[in-house]
């Protein structure tokens, strides 16, 4: 069996697999766009924060393309950074992610790849100076960031993608494109879920360890308040259980598997949300949530139109089970519930629509792929749009956020008002809605 990383890994490769035949030549060296698209003929420019995890993969993914040129980095790690010179020689390294932005007047385009408290800030200091911005999913820490991201990257009228890979792939554009063409009739229900475990139910460990050498902590905390650094609780890769620095299963996960459900459904802000459990302690998110929402009808869904999000063990009960007849539950996906049938979408495989004898031959609209990373670069240099703008992908992360704060008030319905960025019946929720800044580490010039 396949381990959680090596099914991700021929994910991306599937998907670079996918990748279509870039444009013309290289030119000279670029100069800073206030308004993002660089000119065909030329190479795009390219800094990344982060260099290794995800922000390695991202930056091999993009630098696939021949028209896109890896300048700089920027890790608080400098040992991160030592595969990355070697590969790209001449490459230039920060260890603050501010002095590259302050320092690289030459650039096109960002990608940033950090723990999710740092996307926020760092994502709106780029847009703020013209760029092109790849951001990783979520893309941002919380709601208010996602709502002030998606506008200031409208306003700059710069390129933007999320890094959610799969929305340009061809399996979840066909999941999209058979729900919109109303093949299981009007939507009445959706049940996703992921058996990810991001979440810690014990208590921050009460011990302080030396900082490696290499490593910024102070840098690494960023925005967040200062604590002890503890060895292999946060850094490298245990940060999206806590609560300053990641997202929990939902955060990380949900932007991945109900992003079909969004494009399929066109779906806006929920009118309410519902946590039955799985709430975080003082320093970590929970484990085993089940989150609710109520949204506004649709073209494509009933009025209301209701979706339920599992995570960890819980899964969809017995009877939306027994919906998907001898298929096997699998441990992330989604089944949508029409008035004419259903489709079962496990993550990143075959879409299903039953009952079998209701469907003849194959009645799934199937639609074309792209790669989610070329597809940014050729966007960047004038070359078609991105399939997953801020403009998308902001609304969509509001949305999941407002589903993490929501397991913080287990057993409660929260109201959400989404032009006011305000829960309206718990007024102590919204203290979630947005973070207060470490002084000097949040969105430069603000």
């Amino acid at each position: 069996m396949m381990s959680t990383s090596d099914k991700s890994l021929n994910r991306r490769s599937a998907l670079r697999r996918l990748a279509a035949a870039a444009g013309a030549g290289i030119a000279a060296p670029g100069v800073f766009r206030a308004h993002g698209a660089v000119p065909p003929s030329e190479t795009v420019y390219h800094a990344s924060f982060g260099a290794s995890g995800m922000a390695g993969a991202d930056i091999g993914s993009l630098t696939a393309s021949k028209h896109l040129k890896l300048v700089a980095v920027a890790d608080v790690d400098l040992r991160n950074t030592k595969e990355i010179v070697k590969k790209f020689p001449g490459v230039k390294v920060y260890q603050d992610w501010r002095q590259l932005l302050e320092k690289e007047k030459h650039l096109d385009s960002v990608n940033v790849s950090t723990p999710d408290h740092m996307h926020g800030p760092i994502t709106l200091s780029a847009l703020e100076r013209g760029l092109n911005v790849y951001t990783q999913k979520p893309l941002t820490q919380t709601i208010h960031e996602a709502r002030e991201v998606a506008k200031l990257a409208r306003d700059r009228k710069v390129v933007t993608q999320m890094g959610i890979q799969l929305h340009s792939s061809a399996i979840h554009q066909t999941i999209a494109a058979t729900v919109r063409a109303g093949t299981i009739g009007k939507v009445k229900e959706v049940h996703s879920w992921s058996g990810k475990h991001w979440g810690d139910t014990k208590p921050r460990p009460d011990r302080k360890d030396p900082v490696p050498a290499g490593l910024d902590w102070d840098a690494w905390l960023g925005v967040a308040e200062e604590r002890p650094f503890i060895a292999g609780y946060y850094h490298p890769g245990e940060w999206r259980k806590r609560l300053d620095f990641g997202t929990g299963t939902f955060g990380d996960m949900g932007c991945h598997i109900l992003d079909p459900v969004f494009m399929a459904l066109a779906l806006t802000s929920p009118r309410s949300v519902h946590s039955e459990g799985g709430a975080p302690n003082a320093d970590n998110w929970g484990l085993d949530s089940q989150v609710k929402y109520t949204f506004p009808g649709t073209a494509i869904t009933v009025d209301p139109f209701v979706l339920h999000w599992y995570d960890g063990d819980r899964r969809p009960p017995a009877e939306i089970k027994s919906l998907i007849g001898k298929h096997a539950l699998q441990d992330q996906g989604s089944i949508y519930i029409g008035e004419k049938g259903v489709l079962y979408a496990p993550y990143f495989d075959q879409p299903v629509l039953l009952p079998a004898d209701h469907f003849s031959g194959d009645a799934l609209v199937h639609a074309e792929g792209a790669d989610h990373y070329i597809q940014f670069v050729e966007a960047c240099r004038g070359n078609g749009k991105t399939s997953a703008p801020f403009d998308y992908s902001g609304p969509l992360t509001e949305s999941v956020l407002l589903g993490c704060l929501a397991t913080r008030f287990p057993k409660t319905t929260l109201d959400w008002d989404a032009a006011a960025l305000a829960v309206t019946n718990v007024p102590d929720a919204n203290r979630f809605v947005r973070r207060r800044y470490r002084k000097g580490w949040g969105p430069l010039g603000r």
